[in-house]
């Protein structure tokens, strides 16, 4: 099932990616890649222009190990 989210007013795909994933690192490229006609608006999205979202990263394990705040 493709997951799509339509653009607000004024908004770039930066920004329609960072407000359903809370981020856009390694994001925008995959949308790209579902998006090819995308690139054709520029970077401003057209109001209600759909768009196919890539499936969500997955989370990776920042901390190895626990920080100890007081010894």
């Amino acid at each position: 099932m493709k997951r799509v989210a339509h653009a607000h007013q004024g908004e770039t795909l930066d920004a329609l990616l960072y407000r359903v994933y809370g981020k856009t690192a390694e994001i925008t490229e995959k949308a790209l890649k579902l998006n090819p006609h995308l690139v054709e608006q520029g970077p401003v999205l057209k109001e209600g222009t759909p768009v196919t979202l890539p499936p969500p990263p997955e989370a990776r394990e920042t901390m190895k190990q626990p920080i100890q705040l007081w010894s």
